[in-house]
């Protein structure tokens, strides 16, 4: 089951989208849990970084589409986009937040399907990645587990290192360790939870990330992460 969006000011050009993915549904036998938002600020307030594709009005009266899917893609950088607009000339600055295209109203259904099918295509590839979800000011965000370098406990924070930048989300660091373990993440010390698969170097009591980031390895950590690390590796080469 995929998960849409629809984002539109105008009931009457909402209830057109969704009568044409129940149409899509009875012609291509699948299934898709749809939710209506009447604005960009609605979706953004109530954002979970759950949906699969978005379709989103570019002009609406109290946030236009633009702004608004600046603010989902901060939170949520894969979900996929789709612009509805009466103007090709808004419908342009879709790259700048990586839509993956754009449809004019009156929307026709044959350029609706087809563009729904290329987005469903991207959504399976994009579900074959893993990710994870926390909770960074008052807000929702989506991480690809790949991204994430390494996770640091600081009291009772935890600072969450990625390619995208760093984030700070509530603790304990114990809670990751469970949830990741088994995902290729492994604790090289008590206040440290590292990406096995950014891993370059290690020595007797450090190693080294993709970054350039040191990390220390603790004695008693030393052999559970070593173990880890050797079995990480050796998934990867099987």
């Amino acid at each position: 089951m995929f998960r849409i969006a629809i984002v539109e000011d105008d009931k009457k050009d909402s209830h057109l989208l969704l009568s044409y993915i129940k149409q899509y549904e009875q012609e291509f036998h699948t299934h898709f849990d749809v939710t209506i938002f009447s604005d960009g600020l609605e979706i953004i307030n109530h954002y979970h970084s759950d949906f699969d594709l978005i379709l989103l009005d570019i002009q609406m009266k109290h946030l236009d589409g633009m702004k608004t899917a600046q603010s989902i893609r901060s939170l949520d950088e894969d979900v996929i986009m789709i612009f509805i607009t009466s103007t090709v000339q808004f419908a342009v600055q879709g790259y700048l937040v990586d839509a993956l295209s754009y449809l004019l109203k009156p929307v026709p259904y044959l350029a609706f399907s087809q563009l729904l099918s290329k987005a469903i295509k991207r959504i399976e590839q994009k579900n074959k990645k893993e990710y994870l979800t926390i909770e960074v000011d008052s807000n929702l965000l989506k991480l690809d587990l790949k991204q994430i370098y390494y996770m640091e406990s600081q009291r009772h924070s935890i600072h969450i290192y990625s390619e995208r930048g760093t984030f700070v989300t509530k603790g304990p660091l114990k809670r990751f360790e469970e949830l990741l373990h088994q995902k290729g993440f492994s604790k090289c010390h008590n206040a440290y939870l590292v990406h096995l698969y950014h891993v370059v170097s290690t020595s007797t009591c450090t190693l080294c990330l993709s970054n350039q980031m040191e990390l220390p390895i603790s004695r008693t950590k030393r052999k559970a992460f070593m173990n880890d690390l050797t079995d990480y590796i050796g998934g990867i080469q099987a």
